[in-house]
């Protein structure tokens, strides 16, 4: 068989497997990511909920996290100005500071998540919530998307060896 014709089949099967795998790809990695606010988001509501009946930010705050070799969440509380007031995670030594836009978005909507990346190769999947009542303030909550991150690597791999596999069975079988 002459390859014109091969490319004339092959092609199209090509095109529509990349697509399918891209698409496959796109959506698992979406899931991966959004699973990685799960904590966070009872976290920062629990934690806003306590605040708003009168509850001391210390009395809520988890350990002390150290930012920089840890997995574990850390949450953070900002009085209604955004200020800082109490913390748990420190990133070289000190509370990392998150942009006030993401507060002013939780404000106008009750609650905001992220992708915040305070310094380089520290990221982080946060979650902001409105402090409803009392004084009003708002939670952070957030921990390292290392874990999520190494696994989307994981997945893109993966996903690059079975597409290179049909591409190579269908122009076989073609």
């Amino acid at each position: 068989m002459k390859l014109k014709p091969i490319l004339r089949i092959w092609l199209p099967l090509a095109v529509l497997a990349v697509a399918f795998a891209l698409l496959a790809y796109a959506l698992a990695q979406q899931v991966l990511r959004q699973n990685a606010n799960d904590p966070q988001v009872q976290l920062a509501r629990d934690t806003a909920a306590a605040l708003a009946e009168g509850a001391q930010p210390y009395t809520l705050l988890p350990a002390q996290v150290n930012l920089s070799r840890s997995l574990a969440p850390f949450v953070q509380v900002y009085d209604a100005a955004g200020r800082l007031t109490a913390g748990s995670g420190l990133l070289d030594g000190l509370p990392p500071r998150i942009p006030q836009g993401v507060l002013e978005v939780a404000r106008a909507q009750g609650e905001n998540r992220v992708t915040w990346e305070p310094a380089p190769g520290a990221r982080f999947a946060a979650v902001v919530a409105s402090v409803q009542g009392g004084d009003g303030g708002f939670v952070l909550a957030a921990r390292s998307l290392a874990e999520t991150e190494a696994r989307a690597r994981h997945l893109r791999e993966l996903t690059g060896l079975i597409l290179i596999s049909i591409l190579v069975g269908t122009l076989v079988v073609v």
